[in-house]
């Protein structure tokens, strides 16, 4: 327990908070000094000064550089969480103050998610070198921190959609999830680029797409069951859909987000008992429907817009050895 200041209280570890209605509040200034005092005070007084240099100004600035505006969609949307995530943790703080130390402890607390984890010594680089670029600071503490590694024991491949699961979604899944689940299977896409999708992108035989992360501009002939679903959705809209209006939308009329996508679908999946599968294997499942038409890799990605054929050669893969050994067998009886 720290003496002198009765709202003062110290950590096992050392650290020195402000006690004020049950909620703690870090000194950061080295105790004793004039700056402890200083803290000490804004603190008790409501009137801690943000700094000129905190990182939610440079989040602030950030936004409005080149650096920001050249961002695809996609990376625009991953930055979001992160930043989101530090303006929450070190918002009013220096950007002055930021060690490496800090930039792996802050990784290491989120190890549970490894994705996200790597995601903010990434973010923190780029911050660091927008900061570098306004005079803030002179060199970047957040460069070279190393990547974890996704434990073995959580890494999961996404499984394939197999026929009764494909059947039983299609046959009991209701409203705007059988809807998103035709988009995924049909168009072969990410389901970050699903959301996309507007009524202005479809002309009643194909989707037109420029990915988010490859950039690449794709026509996408439909599946008859995504048109059906698609003619479906827009009859139902009682009027010709403006050009610009999402194909998927909330009942309040509303873009739908990945994370109100991810969830409604997950919901619906526990609902029926497909909760092994999920979104990303949607696009697996459409990989390996057009292996089993025949498709060779090349005519695959041209669909899928695979950048590289690792992806496509295992799915494809697994459903020509499929389709192969059930010819083998006809043989065989």
């Amino acid at each position: 327990m720290v003496t002198g200041k009765r709202f003062l209280w110290r950590h096992p570890a050392g650290r020195i908070y402000v006690r004020i209605k049950g909620k703690l509040h870090r000194i950061k200034a080295a105790e004793g000094t004039p700056e402890f005092d200083q803290e000490y005070w804004a603190i008790m007084t409501g009137k801690r000064a943000q700094a000129k240099t905190s990182w939610k100004a440079l989040m602030d600035d950030y936004r409005t550089s080149d650096r920001w505006i050249s961002l695809k969609p996609r990376t625009r949307a991953d930055y979001d969480r992160v930043m989101e995530y530090l303006r929450e943790k070190i918002g009013d703080r220096d950007v002055k103050a930021l060690t490496r130390s800090d930039v792996i402890a802050a990784q290491k607390a989120n190890s549970h998610r490894t994705r996200f984890a790597n995601y903010i010594p990434q973010m923190l680089v780029i911050l660091c070198e927008h900061a570098i670029d306004l005079g803030w600071i002179g060199t970047n503490p957040a460069k070279g921190v190393r990547a974890l590694k996704t434990p073995e024991a959580r890494k999961r491949e996404h499984l394939p959609w197999p026929d009764w699961a494909v059947d039983k979604f299609r046959a009991e899944a209701k409203g705007l999830a059988a809807l998103i689940f035709e988009i995924g299977v049909g168009s072969v896409q990410r389901p970050g680029d699903w959301m996309g999708f507007k009524w202005g992108d479809y002309d009643g035989d194909s989707l037109v797409l420029r990915q988010n992360k490859t950039d690449k501009p794709l026509v996408l002939p439909c599946t008859e069951m995504l048109k059906t679903a698609l003619d479906a959705a827009k009859q139902e809209l009682g009027a010709t859909p403006i050009a610009a209006r999402p194909i998927l939308m909330k009942r309040d009329g509303n873009p739908i987000s990945y994370r109100y996508m991810a969830d409604l679908m997950l919901k619906e999946r526990r609902r029926l008992g497909l909760e092994a599968f999920d979104l990303h294997a949607l696009r697996y499942r459409g990989v390996k429907e057009l292996a089993w038409a025949g498709c060779d890799d090349d005519e695959i990605a041209a669909y899928s817009g695979h950048a590289t054929k690792d992806m496509i050669m295992k799915y494809a893969g697994e459903a020509r050895q499929e389709m192969r050994a059930r010819q083998a067998r006809q043989k065989r009886r």
